[in-house]
């Protein structure tokens, strides 16, 4: 009798828009525009969205996540966790909200009784964050093809083999959002003369802004209009 082929997750998650925090979710983008897959494998962008991944991770058997992870080493270090010990990095130091909520998510599929055999979590020490609209940093740009070898490395090591295609894939057919395809994002990306890239302090030092004298009478105020309106 023939056993079904495992279920193969691979995942890239973090926020495009904090610089290094995109490399999880480029990392996942290049793989599926220079290998093909078997049906069993699905390649997700995960981005941000926390718990709303737990129903994918509760389907897979094996689970590779991208990620940019504080392991508190030399920046654009690439190291690579595997089992039980996943979780333990993704909560030691949050490099951002998504982390936490990926701690978790893990947790929920475990407590559900479907926790993946085989987890490996491919990391990069990230070098900068607070760069809001900023792309990947030459270092962890760097290890993009590290990653994606290793990832490769480890389904072959499970008995799952990828196929590199003959020409890759345009760069918009993208698993993720043709808007933030990274030729889009970095040519597109305004100078810093017209929007600051750690958030925008002019707004608040030129005096152009203040906040209400009173909060709770400015709440009370906008409930009083709305409730108007309804």
């Amino acid at each position: 009798m023939m056993t079904a082929p495992p279920s193969v997750l691979i995942m890239g998650i973090g926020n495009l828009l904090w610089a290094d925090e995109g490399f999880g979710v480029r990392a996942v983008e290049e793989l599926h525009r220079h290998y093909a897959f078997p049906e069993n494998v699905r390649l997700v962008d995960g981005g941000t969205q926390g718990i709303y991944l737990v129903q994918h991770i509760r389907e897979a058997d094996i689970l590779i996540v991208f990620d940019a992870v504080d392991y508190g080493l030399p920046s654009g270090t690439l190291k690579l966790v595997e089992g039980a010990e996943v979780p333990k990095f993704l909560g030691v130091k949050k490099v951002s909200l998504h982390q936490t909520g990926f701690q978790e998510v893990l947790a929920m599929a475990e407590m559900l009784g479907d926790y993946p055999r085989h987890l490996l979590l491919i990391g990069v020490q990230p070098v900068e964050l607070d760069d809001y609209g900023g792309s990947l940093r030459p270092q962890v740009k760097a290890q993009i093809l590290p990653a994606i070898a290793a990832a490769l490395s480890f389904l072959k090591e499970h008995g799952v083999n990828a196929h590199r295609r003959t020409a890759p894939l345009r760069e918009d057919a993208t698993i993720s959002t043709p808007e933030t395809i990274m030729s889009e994002y970095e040519t597109g990306r305004p100078p810093e003369t017209d929007a600051l890239r750690s958030g925008d302090a002019r707004l608040l030092a030129d005096g152009r802004w203040h906040g209400p004298a009173d909060y709770e009478a400015e709440v009370e105020r906008i409930l009083s209009d709305v409730a108007e309106r309804s």
